[in-house]
């Protein structure tokens, strides 16, 4: 029984976790990859041969 309770407080801890650090709106790591990801798109839309 206590097995079960630390591993689904530590799965509880984890998705904490993701949901702060993964996907948060403005600074979390998907907004960031989104952002260089359009930075590059456009760099290379803009380059002539």
């Amino acid at each position: 029984m206590r097995n079960i309770l630390i591993t689904v407080m530590m799965l509880i801890v984890v998705a904490l976790m993701f949901n702060s650090i993964i996907s948060q709106d403005n600074t979390g790591t998907r907004a960031r990859i989104e952002t260089h990801g359009t930075t590059a798109n456009t760099t290379l839309g803009n380059l002539e041969p």
